[in-house]
């Protein structure tokens, strides 16, 4: 099929009408795809870092949680883009998306800049801060470095998504996700272990493929946006900075972003609480931490299709049917959790057999994974509806339930537990799962009360 035709067709498609079983779907399994492609990158990283050694895989795990910060902070500001994108294309009001989508651009870069300035100056000291060992810290600040520098690729591949995903085409991210992933499958053994052509850069090498793959992503996504291959044609015309376009975006996003932060902050202060238990209890908290990304991810991606549709449905002055999207989209993410819960049940060892050979951690992550089954049960909830009360712009909620719920059961209950009890480092897991489970009944109550369909972009 010529792109023409695929344009065209997608075009003519309204997802504010038909089955909204079949337009979420259509919109989640592409994004699931897609997902777990863009979170592949520091599964495969670690992959090849097991071979190095428990430090090299404490340092990269401990980076990646403080990357993953700032990809959460990318994500957030996006979000505001993507809502008001979503809305505009549900009003049939395309050249406002398009100047939407523009200003994304100009709040990509500003954070890309900032954030370079704080990996060249402040990756080792954030190690150091979290009280891991000077191995640790050596072999974690070249990879954070390296990626925070680069963010400026992430920033524009996670632009050329939102943007696409907003006005209803899922597809085409999940195809600029599998070419960039396939390159970064190739490039990353590579660059770690000196392969062909390529220096031995060990865990630095692993940063250089994620970011080199990034950056061919994201030329391949603003190709795609600029030359009209996907549902809303991005063009520069009459482009200057809007700053009430921007403030509207940032007054939206920042609320998202600030939940993605507290998610990945409360990870590191996790691993804080997990530090006096030695380097493996530490490796084994962030072997269950790359797990946990392949296991929320189904939610996450059915939440971001339920936002893009919902978003539209308001626009188009139908919130009836917006909010049996949401709940629809946490039913089919919690039948999905559950089978994965099964998998993990019987399979755990073999799943961390890929990471590393060392039998003590791999019997330690198997535990900690297996505790997390009783949040997985709950996590189809959490991430579809706060997902998608994001992509409606309803961003305020999300963060007051996760501050409430990180700060006054997961960390308060993980210090009390493994300081005060005989469950020691395994208080630090269960506390984890005990916030997950009191955000489910948290979102479900909110999302029933309807109160979200008031909000304006």
């Amino acid at each position: 099929m010529s792109t023409g035709i695929g344009r065209s067709a997608l075009a003519r498609r309204d997802l504010t009408q038909g089955s909204i079983v079949g337009n979420l779907w259509s919109l989640a399994w592409p994004s699931v795809i897609a997902a777990t492609l863009n979170i592949i990158g520091p599964a495969i990283d670690m992959i090849w870092i097991g071979r190095l050694g428990a430090a090299s895989v404490a340092g990269v795990g401990v980076s990646g949680i403080v990357v993953t910060v700032v990809q959460g902070l990318v994500s957030g500001l996006f979000m505001g883009t993507s809502a008001m994108v979503a809305r505009f294309i549900g009003a049939k009001d395309e050249a406002t998306a398009n100047r939407a989508a523009q200003q994304a651009f100009v709040i990509g870069l500003l954070f890309s800049l900032l954030m370079a300035v704080v990996g060249l100056f402040l990756a080792e000291p954030i190690l150091k801060v979290l009280g891991v060992d000077q191995a640790v810290i050596a072999e974690g600040a070249a990879y954070m470095r390296i990626l925070l520098v680069g963010i400026i690729t992430m920033s524009a591949v996670t632009v050329a998504q939102s943007v696409m995903q907003a006005s209803g085409d899922a597809m085409t991210p999940m195809r600029i996700a599998l070419a960039y992933r396939l390159l970064h499958i190739a490039l990353c053994p590579a660059f770690v272990f000196g392969l062909w052509i390529f220096p031995k850069a060990g865990v630095s090498g692993a940063a250089y493929s994620n970011v080199i793959s990034q950056a061919a992503g994201g030329a391949l996504g603003m190709w795609i946006l600029f030359t009209g291959r996907t549902r809303l044609r991005v063009t520069l015309r009459n482009f200057r900075p809007d700053w009430d376009l921007i403030w509207r975006a940032v007054r939206i996003g920042l609320p998202a972003s600030l939940t993605f932060m507290q998610r990945s902050l409360a990870d590191l202060i996790l691993v804080w609480l997990m530090t006096p238990f030695g380097t493996a209890a530490v490796a084994a908290h962030s072997l269950v931490q790359r797990v946990d990304q392949f296991a929320q991810m189904p939610g996450g991606s059915m939440g971001t299709a339920a936002g893009a549709l919902a978003g539209q449905n308001l626009g188009a002055g139908r919130p009836d049917r917006a909010a049996r999207t949401g709940w629809l989209a946490a039913a089919m993410a919690t039948g999905i959790s559950v089978l994965l819960c099964l998998i993990i049940w019987f399979w755990a060892e073999r799943i961390f057999g890929i990471y590393s050979r060392d039998s003590e951690l791999i019997n330690l992550s198997s535990t900690f994974l297996r505790i997390n089954i009783v949040s997985y049960v709950f996590w189809g909830v959490v991430v579809a509806l706060s997902m998608c009360l994001n992509g409606l712009g309803d961003t305020m909620v999300p963060m007051i339930t996760n501050l409430v719920t990180m700060l006054g059961i997961q960390l308060g209950l993980a210090y009390y537990l493994s300081r005060y009890t005989d469950l020691g480092m395994y208080g630090v897991r269960w506390a984890a799962a005990a916030g997950i489970v009191a955000r489910a009944f948290i979102y479900a109550g909110y999302f029933r009360a309807g109160r979200w369909k008031r909000t304006k972009v």
